[in-house]
Order: structure tokens, then sequence, then C-alpha cells
């Protein structure tokens, strides 16, 4: 089943998104690789692709899991939890209905 993993950063993310960027994109990748990242990416924090400074308010991934205790634990296991980027973070079922 899919999952929509709905992250919240802290104020002033950015620094700690740059440290902990490589291993977070290094995650997602294996993710990719093994076929189950549907999509994945930030929110940017003003209305423009390339914020900046202004930095980001959070991210969100859809991906395949077998069960929404796996969705958490990949979740909680996330470089950007253990860096502290994150504030919050929920993990909810998705269905896929278009396009």
């Amino acid at each position: 089943m899919l999952y929509a993993v709905i992250s919240e950063d802290v104020a002033d993310s950015l620094p700690l998104r740059a440290k902990a960027r490589p291993k977070h994109l290094e995650r997602l990748n294996k993710l990719r690789d093994e076929g189950h990242l549907i999509l994945a990416g930030p929110y940017p924090a003003i209305d423009n692709n390339d914020p900046g400074p202004a930095g980001f308010t959070g991210s969100l991934v859809i991906a395949e899991f077998e069960s929404l205790e796996k969705a958490r634990a990949w979740a909680d296991a996330d470089p950007y939890v253990a860096a502290g980027v994150y504030a919050k973070v929920t993990v909810k079922p998705f269905k896929h209905v278009m396009p």
C-alpha cells in the first residue's frame, strides 16, 4: 500500500537540512531503486522553486510500504529526524487516484 509521509520543519531549518541532506537523499534513492518511491520533495518557504535563504517548511514523501508500521519506522529513521530538521512527522495511508 502507499503511504504519505508529511513532515513539518522547525523554524530556520536550512542549516540542519544542509548537514543531513546527503544521508536523507541516500535513503530516498534506495527506496527509489527498490521501486517503492512514488514522489518526494520539500515545500519551499516562498513561492519559488529555489527559495534560497528562505529555505523550506517541510517535505512530502509518497512511497509503498508493507504496512503502516513499516512506513512509520522508515519515517522515524530519517536522518532529518535525527538532525532535528522536522518538528512533526505524520504518516498516513494514501490512495493514488489520479493521474
